[in-house]
This record gives structure tokens, C-alpha cells and sequence, in this order.
């Protein structure tokens, strides 16, 4: 039987995908705003958010919420609510800006500090990734693993690029691409950190590393990949508690991601 929390988070990642999708059809029409440099909202982010907190609000309204465009919402006045759902509404943005196919509803539930169900959709090719805590990870209703990949030679990476507020780690980021470009068989930078998250769980990449992330943008596909097989942690190995910087991937790869971008990590971030 499915968790009743992950109904209404995928009911409403897929109210907020429709959303989405009739969108793309008047994007030289949207009003798009700029948040800071090269980071952009538009009235589809904020639509497609309200649309996920309704439902939400509407079965569980004493549950916290943290999303992207609105921020935190308490139930609790000390702040210690047992329920967040951490929402990022439309994961890359600039993508879906422009009219590029690679973007995400991610929605994330969080009991006590622990993620419980995560849901990543996907509505340009309607794949819907879905787990529950102790229950495994899904591909619409398939079960999925992360993959068999032993090491770094052979393996298909994910990746972020810095920019933004966190541009000043460009050039310990490029010093880690340099390595695993010479050690991987490929790296990919598709723009949406959710979706890479979700592929790490379906074993379509094997691992992936970035810097300079928020909750919303890992939330869901943190418990998709520990379901799924896979290990999450910090650049230093440590327990990925939602900090900003990641690595992820099967058990092997994982390893051997850490031990690539050891030597180039900040000293803020060790």
C-alpha cells in the first residue's frame, strides 16, 4: 500500500507539471524576473508552487512547508514543526526559460529531520520518480537501482556548475572537473540538480557532485538514491544533512568521487 503522504505529493507534482507544460507554449509571453545574476523566476515558478501548497495545505494543514519562491512556513511557533515538505516548483529554471526539455516539480517530505517521501517529475517526458522511506525507489511503477558501476573509468557523471552567490568556488570546482574529466567516461551538466539526483537513483548516471545547492533543489532525490542503493554525502564524506554541497552515487563511484575532489576542496567546506 502506498504511503498516503506520497499520494498528495505526487497529485500535486503532477497538478504543478500541467502547469508547467501549457506554459511552454507562450514562454516569449512569461514575465520572467531576476532574483540575482543568472538566476531567474518567473509567474510559472510562483503558479506551480501556490498550485503544490494548496494541496498540500488543503489535507495536511498543520504541516511546515519550505519552498523556493515563498520560503518558510511554520505551524509551530518554536519552530519545530514533525512535518516539512520542501518544495522547489520548476527545478532549471533557465532551461524551461529558454525552452530547453530538462526540468523538475521536486517535492520532498521531511519527518523530524528525516526524509520520509520524495517526489521528482519529470513533465516533458512524464517520468514520475517517487520513494518512501524503507519502501524503495520507483520509475513510475517500476523499482529502480542505482547502477553496478565499480569505479570511475567507465562511469557516467553529473554535474553543476558554480554561479550565482557561489561563484567564488569556481576555481576548486574546476580543479575537481579537471581530475574526473581524466577519469571518468563522461561528464554531464544538464541544469536541473533534482533530475541529475533522480538518474543517480535509475542508474542512468553513476554519481554526481556539486556545489553551492539549496534544500529544495535535494531533498527529494537524496531519499530516491539511499532508497535506490545509492550513497549521499558531503564533499568530505561527512552526513548530507540538506548542506549545500554533495556528492552522490553508487557505493563504489561514491568512493571514488570523494577521493577525486578531495584534494581541491575548500577549507570552508571541509
Amino acid at each position: 500500500m502506498q504511503h498516503p503522504m506520497l499520494n498528495i505529493g505526487i497529485r500535486a507534482a503532477r497538478k504543478a507539471g500541467d502547469l508547467i507544460l501549457r506554459s511552454m507554449n507562450r514562454l516569449h509571453q512569461l514575465e520572467v524576473r531576476r532574483k540575482d545574476k543568472n538566476d531567474f523566476v518567473t509567474e510559472v515558478d510562483v503558479r506551480a508552487e501556490a498550485e503544490i501548497i494548496e494541496i498540500i495545505r488543503g489535507i495536511y494543514p498543520d504541516h511546515g512547508i519550505l519552498a523556493e519562491e515563498s520560503g518558510r512556513t511554520e505551524r509551530n511557533a518554536d519552530g519545530k514543526d514533525e512535518f516539512v515538505w520542501i518544495i522547489d516548483p520548476l527545478d532549471g529554471t533557465t532551461n524551461f526559460i529558454h525552452g530547453f526539455p530538462q526540468f523538475a516539480v521536486s517535492i520532498g517530505l521531511q519527518r523530524r529531520g528525516r526524509m520520509e517521501c520524495a517526489v521528482i517529475y519529470d513533465p516533458c517526458k512524464q517520468e514520475l520518480f517517487t520513494a518512501a522511506r524503507g519502501d524503495g525507489a520507483k520509475l513510475d511503477d517500476r523499482r529502480i537501482r542505482v547502477s553496478k558501476q565499480l569505479t570511475l573509468d567507465g562511469a557516467l557523471i553529473g554535474t553543476g556548475f558554480p554561479y550565482r552567490a557561489n561563484i567564488h568556488w569556481l576555481d576548486a570546482y574546476m580543479g575537481m572537473f579537471k581530475d574526473l574529466t581524466q577519469q571518468a567516461a563522461g561528464l554531464r551538466r544538464p541544469g536541473a540538480a533534482s533530475l541529475d539526483l533522480a538518474y543517480v537513483a535509475a542508474g542512468r548516471l553513476d554519481g554526481f557532485w556539486e556545489l553551492g545547492l539549496s534544500p529544495w533543489d535535494t531533498a527529494a532525490g537524496i531519499l530516491l538514491i539511499t532508497e535506490a542503493g545509492g550513497l549521499v554525502s558531503t564533499l568530505s564524506g561527512d552526513e548530507y544533512l540538506l548542506q549545500s554541497h554533495i556528492v552522490a552515487g553508487t557505493p563504489k563511484v561514491h568512493a571514488a568521487l570523494l577521493e577525486a575532489v578531495a584534494p581541491h576542496v575548500p577549507p570552508e567546506l571541509k
